[in-house]
């Protein structure tokens, strides 16, 4: 038995809830896959394969458990976690591309073939990019089938299948059952949520415990853009433009140990019911509903200095964003003015510039931001080159790119520097080891605390955080000083 296997058997021994969604048990005296915390009696050891994805064990002839749903919960920390090729494709496969533009449309946004994308992922991920997007698909129908009141035909084109007998064929194979029986069976759990409209959907999206979901909403609320976004300490809404039109999307914080509850509710109401599977890829990345929080905080309170902030605030999570364009704009005008300023600035931007209540786009920018635009000229000269350059495809900002490709794409423009580039890959891609040395609140805060005050020294006391280095960035902006709170610039508005 290696190591790996042994660690993964105690998981699933012990009934480790913490380990939902990271790996799959395959049992294969019964022919099913569970979650690791699966209340079934334990299987020996001898009949238990693991996987990395529901996709690898369907490849393997196993079926979903009706008693422990595996697909019901966080997905795998991994696809942030790591850079490599097969966790940028899962980035970019639940995100809906391979529904969008097929498997060559997906190799070609991670520049290979389509053969050799297949001959990696079965490798890495034990199946290919159709297997994948066809269990991403499945697990798309079932939460819409437990929590909504959608039709089966409509639950079947919003989960991205080409025809009813495409989705019914699939779930049978996946689940055992057929879509009825899966919508009554999860409801059983107690997670239904109807909305009663068509157009409408309300889906709780779930987050491992730890999760500071109220840290999350206080930093939407305080960057919120008038006029086109607004929030509280436990709930934000948005317009969100997706591939099939505009979504008006309300998130609420769920919270509550006793219920074993943590995530967030999304009601969204849809121009394309199409867009769902996309929408719930977009919203866990803004929340990081996938990070794991227990080893990321457990990591970081070996730190003494580190220790009180883990445990003042456990399960900090990552702000993520729904639009790469838009967050980069959002950080070059909100760079050495306050946040308040900066609100202000994005507000007359969005309203002035913006349609159908959306931010601008990169086209609308360039063209008519010179007339907008105000402040320093080297400030607005960065925002229109920038602009200019995604209108063109010069640039191009996209979540299956590898970190340092994107930040180097970013600081070969004029007047974009590695702090800009580094935030947006903690902000964008969700990269989870994001060291910005050059931050001054930062290092005002770790002066503060008895770490190093200066670039070089942060730097390389941090190199012990890796590779949750950007987690530990976020817990010292908390901790900043009241005097840096007051001076501070605003970090992305």
């Amino acid at each position: 038995m290696d190591a790996t296997f042994a660690e993964r058997y105690a998981a699933l021994s012990s009934r480790d809830s913490r380990f939902d969604g990271q790996f799959i048990a395959g049992v294969h005296s019964t022919g099913i896959y569970c979650r690791p915390s699966c209340p079934a009696m334990t299987p020996r050891a001898k009949n238990v394969s693991f996987y990395r994805t529901a996709a690898a064990a369907h490849e393997a002839g196993l079926r979903a458990c009706k008693r422990c749903q595996p697909d019901a919960v966080p997905g795998s920390p991994d696809w942030n976690l790591g850079d490599d090729l097969a966790s940028r494709a899962m980035r970019l496969i639940t995100d809906g591309v391979v529904e969008r533009d097929g498997v060559p449309g997906l190799a070609a946004r991670l520049g290979y073939t389509p053969r050799h994308l297949t001959r990696v992922l079965v490798a890495e991920l034990g199946a290919g990019p159709l297997a994948l997007a066809r269990a991403h698909r499945a697990q798309g129908a079932r939460t819409l089938l437990a929590s909504t009141d959608l039709a089966v035909a409509d639950v079947a084109f919003a989960s991205g299948f080409s025809s009813i007998r495409q989705f019914n064929d699939t779930i049978l194979a996946v689940y055992e059952t057929t879509p009825t029986q899966l919508r009554a069976l999860a409801r059983r759990a107690g997670r239904a949520q109807a909305t009663g409209v068509p157009s409408t959907i309300s889906l709780r999206l779930p987050a491992r415990a730890p999760f500071d979901g109220t840290g999350l909403m206080r930093f939407f609320a305080d960057h919120a853009v008038p006029g086109l976004e607004t929030g509280d300490d436990t709930a934000f809404e948005r317009p969100v433009r997706l591939p099939g039109g505009v979504a008006h999307v309300r998130l609420d914080v769920l919270a509550s140990e006793a219920l074993q509850e943590n995530g967030v509710r999304c009601t969204a109401r849809l121009e394309s019911i199409s867009d769902v599977s996309t929408l719930v890829a977009r919203v866990r990345r803004l929340f990081d509903l996938d990070a794991d929080s227990v080893a990321i905080d457990g990591a970081l309170a070996r730190d003494a200095v580190l220790a009180p902030l883990v445990g003042a605030v456990p399960g900090i999570r990552l702000p993520g964003a729904v639009d790469a364009e838009e967050a980069l704009f959002r950080t070059l005008v909100g760079q050495q003015i306050s946040v308040a300023a900066a609100r202000t600035v994005l507000g007359t931007i969005a309203a002035e510039l913006g349609t159908d209540g959306l931010f601008p786009t990169a086209t609308q920018l360039a063209e008519g931001g010179r007339g907008v635009l105000r402040g320093p000229a080297s400030r607005v000269s960065t925002i229109l080159g920038a602009a200019e350059a995604l209108a063109s495809g010069e640039l191009v900002l996209d979540v299956g790119m590898p970190a340092d490709e994107f930040q180097a794409r970013l600081v070969a423009l004029p007047g974009i520097g590695p702090w800009t580039a580094g935030y947006l890959a903690m902000r964008v891609l969700g990269n989870p080891d994001i060291m910005l040395g050059t931050d001054l609140v930062m290092l005002q805060s770790a002066a503060a605390l008895g770490l190093p005050g200066t670039t070089k020294g942060l730097t390389e006391h941090a190199r012990r955080w890796a590779p949750w280095r950007s987690y530990a960035g976020l817990h010292l902006w908390r901790a900043r000083p009241v005097a840096a709170k007051r001076a501070a610039p605003t970090i992305g508005a």
